[in-house]
């Protein structure tokens, strides 16, 4: 489920967002429109995850904030997001553009949850009462500063978490994601041998995701084509804002993902982004450097760049990198085929008695460094049922196992078994 934090500026929405999604991602400043660098996270709450969005970003950062920016960012989030997290300042009361946000999701059909915030004392809660003329139903007052009142918007929130699955084939979603105009529709319509998709040369020209069923081969499943996720500052803050809510929908649906580069550029901070949105769903990556006829080579340049990428991505670096041409159709066959073995990795499971006989050897030969004189015994491991690959160690002190012995754990696992393109979860648990 996507949730989309939508209101006028400097109403508290990126430290609400920071304190949804558990992180300080969002730039929090008293100046309106202050652009963030993120607006994408994930939240947690009764065991129920969703993503948020932050819409504050786009706000363009000048003195003169128009409605008509407001009005565009709350259409996008009303027709994009599954719910509507109207947020207002209860220090200021109804403003302008708070009557004018409120208008447009009236008219919606979509879910709309109104939140008051800056709600730190009970005067203020009297306060809030005014917003009831909104139409939208009971405010629920919050501070998300010192996050008072946030446990019960939350609640309200996981009420409406379902999955967003499209009603298809049990059979597995490939997305063919990246930034505008690297070949992602090229990439399709090759694999399809059809016109499938709309081509042109012009950036943004896929607006939607598409899926299309591939059942030729030996194999069958859904190719995803997304719509380019922009870099910030290009393009017009409506169509920034369009195309990473579609690209990170088809991200959370997809069971791989293949990250289409542009040779020519190579790994830009946008991709490492895409990257962050693949690796924290979860989903198996495929990373496609395109357009590779056209980049200049040497003795060992595939060998050099390939370098240079995981150079980048580390600490996952167990990734396929394929080099590719949509036009000359260049190892498009090798993709499907890289594709396909990420997806079973993914889905791979492991005995718990394999896991044993393996994992509690290698740790028997380099176990977790001692801490305070204590020492950690791994006595136990298991996989967990899970839709990727996630495993738990039980032991005697688990809040003595640091993340740099958790990244040798999947290591091993990863030399051991073959997990390549895929995220590994490790869990430590006391027994």
């Amino acid at each position: 489920m996507i949730l989309a934090i939508v209101g006028r500026p400097n109403v508290g929405k990126s430290t609400l967002f920071n304190r949804l999604t558990g992180t300080k991602h969002a730039i929090v400043d008293e100046t309106a429109g202050v652009t963030r660098d993120r607006i994408y996270g994930r939240s947690e709450w009764g065991g129920k995850e969703f993503s948020v969005i932050d819409t504050g970003g786009y706000v363009r950062n000048s003195e003169d904030i128009f409605e008509e920016e407001i009005r565009k960012q709350v259409d996008i989030a009303i027709d994009e997001a599954h719910v509507v997290l109207f947020l207002v300042d209860v220090t200021s009361g109804i403003t302008d553009l708070d009557q004018s946000v409120a208008e447009l999701l009236r008219k919606s059909k979509k879910k709309v949850i109104l939140a008051v915030n800056k709600v730190d004392n009970h005067s203020r809660i009297i306060d809030s009462n005014v917003f009831y003329r909104f139409g939208l139903g009971e405010p629920i007052c919050i501070s998300s500063i010192n996050g008072s009142g946030t446990g019960e918007l939350l609640d309200e929130i996981v009420k409406h978490v379902e999955l967003d699955i499209p009603p298809e084939l049990d059979i597995p979603k490939f997305a063919v994601v990246g930034r505008p105009n690297v070949g992602k529709s090229s990439l399709v319509n090759a694999l399809l041998g059809e016109d499938r998709n709309i081509v042109t040369p012009l950036s943004g020209t896929t607006r939607d995701s598409i899926y299309t069923r591939y059942n030729k081969f030996g194999h069958d499943f859904y190719l995803v084509d997304t719509a380019g996720v922009r870099k910030k500052g290009k393009v017009s803050a409506d169509l920034e804002f369009f195309s990473v809510m579609r690209s990170i929908r088809a991200i959370e649906n997809a069971d791989v993902c293949l990250l289409m580069l542009d040779a020519t550029q190579g790994l830009e901070a946008q991709d490492m982004n895409i990257i962050k949105v693949i690796l924290r769903n979860n989903k198996g990556l495929v990373i496609l450097v395109n357009k590779w006829d056209l980049y200049e080579k040497e003795t060992n340049t595939s060998k050099h760049y390939t370098e240079q990428i995981k150079q980048k991505i580390a600490p996952f670096v167990d990734v396929p990198i394929i080099f590719t041409s949509t036009i000359t159709k260049q190892r498009i066959n090798k993709v499907l085929e890289e594709a396909v073995k990420v997806h079973e990795n993914r889905n791979r499971r492991i005995s718990t008695a394999k896991l044993n006989d393996i994992m509690l050897e290698v740790i028997e030969k380099y176990p977790p460094p001692s801490l305070k004189g204590k020492y950690v015994k791994v006595k136990y491991v298991t996989q967990l049922p899970t839709h990727y690959p996630s495993f738990v160690f039980f032991c005697n002190l688990p809040q003595y196992v640091k993340d740099p012995y958790k990244r040798y754990l999947e290591n091993q696992l990863r030399d051991r078994f073959e997990f390549t393109g895929t995220p590994i979860q490790i869990y430590m648990r006391k027994k």
